[in-house]
């Protein structure tokens, strides 16, 4: 059966390098580069796109992801990534194969396998940049069918020839088949050469077809499942990265993802909540208690995935955060009552707009994780669609939960999955 998964938060650039060195010989730390996929940096960037259309775009994907995660069926090493903020989601640098090959593709905090369209290529969709040839890597091995590799991975099936092929599918229709191998990745470091990371199990890809854009060519899987990057990557960044995402003001900036020990997140307001095992273990789940507006405390009880804990993704992908319709309901009326604006129709999917050629105050927001008490900003809260519109950043959809990429910005956000804990920390990104 195919494994039904997620699409994504960022964009990944895989990119030529030299002087590379192996994993086993890590210095301190190393980066790859996070863009946001609305940037001018890049391949998706649309110059002919006002602002204000890029954010009601990535409003838009929020609803077009959400349904994606509804299925229709060595030594600890220091990592950090830069990240360049838009509207949305993002994109990242790293490479793979021997040598080094040039790809342009997603990286998913909503899925696990690393996959690319590769030659020869029955069917795929259409992508700017040349196919991945496996027979020009020194160091790309297919994975046969008696392995625990293949045997570890949902969607695997065998070829006629005795080697493991894969199949991952999307709630939006979206495809992709091909065989199951191993390559070396490379990540560019911030404090030297570029880092290799041999055996790196990756999909390639010969049939393929959906809504992915031309200037792609695949997935790099960052969730919690055991094929993902994040969990091949294992012991030598000790299970542990973080993010510090910048406002949509700070387009262009750039921030950066750590991975290791530089991925602690400690200090001054930082908060932790524990992480929710389910299945598929591809999500990062926590257990969100109530969200108060003000004084008023307002107890989230939906048991959208059917048990008590772990009831909301957070996903760096999706733009919104998005809530069950009766608790949605219960957050807008109360967010209504403390605001004494003009309330004017905005973009679909937003439901509560205000005229924004007048200030007006924006009530305190609290979201209330357990054991972990969130404090938004009304950056977080309100943005701007338009010169004269802001727009409340909670969506609704029915039986589930988000929480965005917008209640995340001017966070450290800090993920260990050893400790399986994810911790907040307000911080102003730019200086991050």
């Amino acid at each position: 059966m195919a494994a039904i998964v997620s699409l994504f938060t960022f964009v990944l650039v895989i990119v030529g390098v030299s002087n590379v060195c192996p994993i086993q010989a890590q210095r301190e730390g190393f980066s790859v580069e996070l863009i946001h996929r609305d940037s001018p940096n890049s391949h998706l960037y649309n110059h002919l796109d006002a602002t204000y259309n890029r954010i009601v775009n990535a409003v838009r994907r929020s609803f077009s992801r959400v349904r994606r995660f509804q299925p229709t069926s060595a030594s600890t090493m220091d990592v950090q990534a830069d990240i360049i903020a838009d509207s949305g989601e993002y994109l990242m640098n790293i490479s793979i194969g021997t040598p080094a090959f040039d790809i342009a593709a997603y990286a998913d905090t909503g899925s696990d396998l690393i996959w690319t369209q590769c030659k020869p290529c029955n069917q795929c969709f259409q992508q700017k940049a040349p196919l991945f040839d496996p027979a020009a890597s020194s160091t790309y091995k297919k994975v046969s069918c008696n392995t625990s590799q293949c045997a570890n991975l949902d969607g695997s099936s065998c070829s006629s020839n005795g080697t493991c092929e894969y199949s991952v599918s999307y709630g939006d229709g979206s495809f992709s088949d091909g065989d199951v191998a191993t390559d070396s990745l490379t990540l560019s470091s911030t404090s030297g050469p570029p880092v290799i990371i041999p055996n790196v199990m990756i999909g390639c890809g010969h049939k393929s077809a959906g809504t992915f854009d031309d200037s792609t060519s695949g997935i790099i899987g960052l969730g919690g499942g055991n094929v993902s990057l994040i969990s091949q990557l294992g012991t030598t960044i000790a299970g542990k990265f973080s993010y510090c995402l910048l406002p949509l003001t700070d387009a262009g900036n750039s921030s950066k993802m750590n991975f290791g020990s530089d991925a602690i997140v400690s200090g001054n307001g930082t908060v932790s909540t524990p992480l929710t095992k389910l299945d598929p273990s591809t999500f990062y789940v926590l257990t969100l208690e109530a969200i108060s507006v003000g004084t008023n405390r307002i107890n989230f009880t939906d048991r959208p995935f059917g048990t008590d804990e772990g009831n909301i993704i957070i996903d760096s992908g999706t733009t919104l955060t998005l809530l069950p319709d009766d608790f949605y309901s219960q957050l807008i009326s109360s967010v209504d009552s403390m605001i004494n604006a003009t309330k004017v129709k905005g973009p679909e999917g937003l439901d509560l707009c205000y005229d924004a050629t007048t200030d007006f105050a924006v009530p305190n927001i609290t979201v209330h994780f357990t054991d972990a008490d969130v404090k938004l900003q009304p950056l977080n809260t309100f943005i701007m669609v338009s010169e004269t519109t802001a727009c409340f950043t909670f969506g609704s959809f029915p039986d589930f939960a988000i929480y965005g990429n917008l209640a995340q910005m001017n966070f450290l956000v800090g993920y260990d999955t050893q400790k399986q804990t994810v911790s907040f920390k307000p911080t102003d990104c730019s200086k991050n």
